[in-house]
């Protein structure tokens, strides 16, 4: 929602909002672009007199439910979900629409860092706090580009189950990977590759759509692409295929060949993993659709530095490093982890992680036993429920803590903030490397407890 706020107070719309009272990462931007949101929710909070032409609400407060979307729907004032809204406002732009289960956030960001890199001065809404070094995550640019992700995830809980990215229409779509995520939405895997075939079937105008030709559920959407489909991956079937991976410490090189001819220079990543990569491979293969030298593509990506909650770094205190990343699924816990193995070889790793969601750490706990073979020790915290969620289908993160320890010895419950900082009290070192995970609200421990250490 920030992104798009940013978006519309850039075109010079008057916008104004309401949310929850914590803090979140995205308030720095919105009081940056001039929006401060009214605290709470409150039917005062929509001024009748002074009427707004829309109201645009999120499914994660009561979507249509909420006692301000209820006023505004009774005194006549137009109101839109989200996604919807989205969508409607990307309507005249050529649209990079970037989906799939893990890397869209960092994907659409380097393509969107690529494209302002070659003076194209794209528009983008990107569900992120600050893309370094571009800042904000939403623009309202002079291009005709839009770049957006494209969230798989259900339109407004409870009454509109239609898939977020069902109101997007790409030119370009990049689908970075198709896995199970979402349970209170999707049955299975296959519920999931649906919703993706029929994104897929959106498509206009160019009718691109970029697929990893190393991830086999995305395969199956070669299928159903009804314009030109471009691979990318390690695989030598890939139209754009990676080669050479090597890792540095805060560094990570590759090489390409399209079509089995080489790329010039190397390729430079200052983000970590092979699953960065991949993601850059995915960005790389947009730009290159629309146009962008070889020589901005790799200036753009080189300039890339993450974006907020990515692999963060949040301080060196007493020769530990603290960072904060938003992985909350297993994969992605997998995949990050793996990632600061390879640059960091030698130096242990302790990786704080609250799950989020019972209805995901039910559907996906043998998974999560699993994903944190890359970290030295690990530390649980209890489970973050969702706002929608009211079942706890009797996760608790002590089962969590069950599972990991069939495949690590040194995992711990810490319970909370307070307990997480009194184990690296504890337990932390000169030259560890701690890493707050999650989609809670564990993105704000790790800058209170550098502050308190």
């Amino acid at each position: 929602m920030t992104a798009l706020a940013v978006y519309c107070k850039e075109r010079g719309i008057a916008v104004t909002g309401s949310d929850v009272p914590e803090d979140f990462p995205t308030k720095q931007i919105l009081a940056h672009a001039g929006i401060i949101p009214l605290e709470g929710f409150s039917v005062d909070h929509i001024d009748t007199q002074v009427r707004p032409d829309l109201v645009i609400y999120t499914g994660a407060h009561q979507g249509r439910d909420n006692i301000e979307v209820k006023k505004a729907v009774a005194a006549g004032i137009p109101t839109l979900p989200h996604g919807k809204a989205l969508g409607m406002i990307m309507e005249d732009s050529v649209q990079i629409s970037v989906a799939g289960s893990h890397g869209k956030t960092t994907t659409s960001a380097m393509i969107a860092t690529i494209l302002v890199e070659a003076g194209k001065d794209p528009s983008y809404a990107i569900g992120c706090g600050t893309i370094f070094p571009i800042g904000a995550p939403g623009h309202f640019g002079k291009g005709n580009e839009f770049v957006a992700e494209a969230d798989e995830y259900v339109t407004d809980p409870g009454h509109d189950m239609t898939p977020r990215f069902l109101w997007q229409q790409p030119d370009i779509l990049v689908v970075t990977n198709i896995d199970f995520d979402h349970p209170d939405a999707y049955e299975n895997l296959k519920g999931v590759e649906d919703a993706f075939a029929k994104f897929s079937d959106k498509e206009k105008g160019m009718r691109m759509t970029i697929i990893n030709a190393d991830d086999p559920n995305s395969r199956s959407l070669q299928t159903y692409a009804k314009g030109e489909v471009f691979t990318y991956g390690v695989s030598r079937s890939a139209d754009l295929q990676i080669l050479d991976i090597q890792y540095g410490e805060g560094s990570t090189m590759f090489h390409l060949s399209l079509r089995g001819t080489p790329v010039g220079e190397p390729m430079t990543l200052v983000i970590p993993g092979k699953h960065n990569v991949y993601n850059a491979c995915a960005a790389i293969s947009a730009c290159h659709a629309l146009g962008i030298s070889w020589k901005h593509i790799q200036k753009g990506l080189s300039q890339f530095k993450g974006t907020k909650r990515r692999f963060e770094h949040l301080g060196t205190i007493h020769g530990m490093d603290f960072y904060d990343d938003y992985a909350h699924h297993p994969h992605e816990i997998e995949a990050t982890l793996e990632g600061v193995r390879g640059w960091y070889p030698r130096r242990r790793v302790i990786a704080v992680f609250q799950p989020h969601t019972y209805s995901r750490t039910k559907a996906l706990l043998l998974q999560f036993g699993k994903s944190f073979t890359h970290a030295s020790v690990v530390c649980i915290a209890d489970i973050y429920a969702s706002a929608r969620e009211t079942e706890t289908f009797g996760m608790t993160s002590k089962r969590v803590v069950e599972e990991i320890v069939k495949y690590k010895k040194d995992v711990w419950y810490v319970k909370d903030e307070r307990g997480s900082q009194q184990f690296l009290e504890k337990h932390g070192r000169p030259l560890d490397i701690i890493i707050f995970m999650g989609a809670g609200d564990i993105y704000d421990w790790g800058k209170k407890i550098v502050k308190n250490l």
